[in-house]
């Protein structure tokens, strides 16, 4: 059958282009220029595909190649052949639609080239540039025709020279500009603040306070003529953000914005706790809750996203910064601050805190904390007074750091089932795939089997209902799920990555990690604590035999392989962190391998979880493998990922310990060393053999075994083959 269509494809395109060349010689000489560049923009569209043939096939959904086949020869040749054949058309007029629809096909192929422009448009803008061109003749407005388009096909034919001149090109591109503002929201307020004088400026004013009002308050706080406009604008909303714009405790009545526009609270009353941390938290937990209540409802309230900003903001300065700091000191001393703090302020200030909180200040603080201010300490009734509000991102950083099960007892086993379904459900219900990569980190997490079987069920249950509805995120998020869940187990023998289509996630290929000279380039952060110090010294001592070299300079040392496969390994040295000088020998280590091409495939963290943030932001993406040796460690791969997204990493969920990492690194270092393949599973099985005694070695999750991580890469490799589908 595809065969036959592209044989009449290739008839038809054989009888089109003989009527184009019979017609030539009727063509006046002076627009035979003109239909020439026609012919040459048409077969550079045809060629942007790769193939220098008369078929136009830039995508792998074959009915659309065809529908674009017949626009990009027949489409065009029937424009061309109207101008002409119209003898209501004068000499000029012919000249300037055909040089319009040259501009037009121009601006097509460009915007294809660029990735700007979807390939599907051609066919539309096809439609539209002759409904344009009748318009035209007619000397009608051509606003309609453009209200009737996408933005892309509006944009392109407002800009043809064709139509330059028509009574309604003013309207038409304040039409585009209006698509324009819708299609890309974020970008509303830049346009209108370059064009404030827009017909429509203060109606989309008013809908911006409603869907971006954090945006609107940034512009409002100008000194422009878009500022003045938003400061005139009769709208309610729009003036109670225009006043706080103008305040200096603005930004911290802001959240509060949807109960002060409802009548709920007033600037006083908000004004009235600024000053005080304590009072003005849980003003802001409390406000969390209420909006959680009207989302339970379907009410949307507006500025959540800036509420839980401000809440995560002040859970962190000076709350969870000043538990993490005294990390040294007795419990009670260390948690003192926490204890104005009810059960609410204290569920809201983990889930908050969840990127920065300790591991100690977490199990030891803030959870045990939580029970002994609750009268009655049932889970469900915690989950109950928060109205449920972000209970998958509780669940998720109770099975990270195993209190998940505690969690679970403290209700009734019907209740914990019911909770763990909700947990899995909906998942395809949010813009981002957070609560995905929860679900899929926390399954991992679980070691209560019954639990586990309940979410693998769900998880199957949720694929088949979004096949059933031919939802295509859900069965992609759930279909995922399903994989990574049943290969946990062995018995199931499913390889992911060639189920998934992604890199491998059981081993690391040697080679993988050499660069163009065979060489494997680890480098390793340490910081200038006492403990830095000592697990410095350590290494060295590991790496003082026949089979390493140590080179040694005044802010690093380099360690070489003597035997087997090249390994390099850069590591700063440990030096005083009260005076930066560690951080100053990172950052002169890191500009070293730079300036000198060299490119870490590996790097490991050595020092506490308070250090990672920084060893982070000086992560290279040409890292394949990633050793976090600190706490908690496995709270930022989401992080990690972002920077290097096809990387293997090995992290611990509790508490980093040097009687861990120290063995572990050499395993792996001498593997390499050794010119194998990092297998993870019988890597894993023998330092299990070695280390298993050691409780802390089962809170470190190897790569094979980074649910979250793994999904987020089938998830978009899923989203990239769709695309290339379109």
């Amino acid at each position: 059958m595809m065969k036959k269509n592209y044989v009449l494809f290739f008839l038809l395109t054989f009888y089109l282009h003989s009527l184009a060349q019979n017609a030539t010689g009727k063509i006046p000489l002076a627009r035979q220029y003109f239909h020439e560049a026609i012919n040459s923009t048409q077969k550079k569209i045809l060629l942007t595909d790769g193939k220098d043939d008369s078929l136009f096939t830039p995508t792998a959904n074959e009915t659309l190649n065809q529908e674009l086949t017949n626009a990009v020869l027949s489409g065009v040749e029937k424009i061309k052949n109207r101008v002409e054949s119209d003898s209501t058309i004068d000499n000029n007029g012919k000249i300037k639609f055909l040089r319009g629809f040259n501009e037009t096909l121009t601006a097509y192929l460009n915007g294809c080239r660029y990735d700007s422009l979807k390939y599907s448009i051609l066919p539309d803008l096809l439609t539209g540039y002759e409904a344009c061109m009748t318009a035209e003749q007619n000397n009608q407005s051509i606003e309609n025709n453009i209200a009737g388009f996408s933005y892309e096909v509006g944009n392109i034919l407002t800009h043809s020279i064709a139509f330059s001149s028509n009574s309604g090109i003013e309207i038409s591109r304040d039409i585009v500009m209006l698509k324009y503002c819708d299609k890309y929201k974020q970008k509303a307020l830049s346009v209108l603040s370059q064009n404030p004088g827009l017909p429509f400026t203060d109606s989309l004013i008013s809908v911006i306070a409603r869907h971006d009002p954090e945006n609107l308050y940034t512009y409002a706080a100008a000194t422009n003529a878009l500022a003045t406009k938003i400061r005139n604008n009769p709208d309610t909303l729009v003036h109670i953000i225009s006043e706080m714009a103008r305040l200096k405790s603005g930004r911290q009545l802001f959240p509060f914005l949807d109960n002060i526009y409802r009548g709920r609270l007033s600037f006083e009353k908000v004004n009235a706790v600024i000053d005080n941390d304590v009072q003005y938290y849980q003003l802001l937990v409390q406000t969390a809750i209420d909006y959680a209540d009207r989302m339970r409802l379907r009410d949307t309230p507006m500025a959540m996203a800036g509420l839980y900003a401000k809440l995560q903001k002040k859970a962190i300065d000076p709350f969870i910064n000043t538990i993490n700091g005294l990390h040294e000191s007795p419990d009670e001393v260390r948690f003192k601050s926490l204890q104005p703090f009810g059960a609410q302020d204290l569920y809201f200030m983990a889930v908050a805190a969840e990127e920065v909180i300790y591991t100690s200040s977490y199990v030891r603080g803030i959870y045990p904390r939580i029970w002994q201010q609750m009268k009655n300490p049932k889970s469900d009734s915690l989950l109950l007074s928060v109205r449920f509000d972000h209970f998958k991102k509780w669940i998720k950083i109770a099975s990270n750091y195993n209190t998940l099960d505690d969690f679970l007892k403290r209700m009734d086993n019907a209740n914990a089932q019911m909770l763990m379904k909700a947990f899995v459900n909906g998942l395809d219900k949010t813009e981002s795939l957070e609560d995905a990569v929860d679900v899929a980190n926390s399954f991992a997490s679980i070691n209560d089997e019954s639990i586990r079987k309940l979410i693998l069920n769900q998880v199957q249950i949720n694929l088949q209902q979004a096949k059933q509805a031919q939802n295509r995120k859900a069965t992609d998020i759930y279909n995922v799920l399903n994989t990574l869940f049943l290969s946990m187990d062995t018995a199931n023998h499913i390889d992911v990555s060639q189920t998934l289509g992604i890199p491998p996630v059981y081993y690391m290929p040697n080679k993988n990690l050499q660069d163009s000279n065979g060489k494997i380039i680890v480098q390793q952060f340490f910081y200038g604590d006492k403990d830095g110090q000592t697990v410095f010294s350590g290494f060295l001592n590991s790496v003082s035999n026949a089979n390493w070299k140590i080179t040694y300079s005044e802010e690093w040392v380099s360690v070489a392989s003597t035997k087997g496969t090249p390994v390099i390994i850069y590591a700063n040295k440990p030096l005083d962190e009260t005076k930066n000088l560690d951080a100053k020998a990172q950052a002169d280590l890191g500009q070293y391998l730079f300036n000198n091409d060299i490119n870490p495939t590996v790097v490991i963290h050595r020092g506490h979880s308070y250090w990672l943030p920084s060893t982070i932001e000086q992560l290279v993406p040409s890292a394949q493998v990633i050793l976090l040796g600190s706490c908690g460690a496995y709270q930022s791969l989401d992080k990690i990922l972002r920077i290097c997204p096809i990387a293997q990493i090995v992290a611990s969920k509790q508490t980093g310990s040097g009687l861990i990492n120290h063995p572990m690194i050499y395993a792996i270092l001498e593997t390499l060393r050794q010119g194998k393949d990092l297998n993870w599973p019988q890597l894993w099985a023998g330092l299990t053999k070695t280390l298993g005694k050691n409780e802390l070695f089962d809170d470190y999750v190897p790569p094979h075994k980074n649910l979250g991580a793994l999904f987020l890469m089938a998830y978009k490799k899923m989203q990239e083959k769709s695309e290339a589908m379109n």
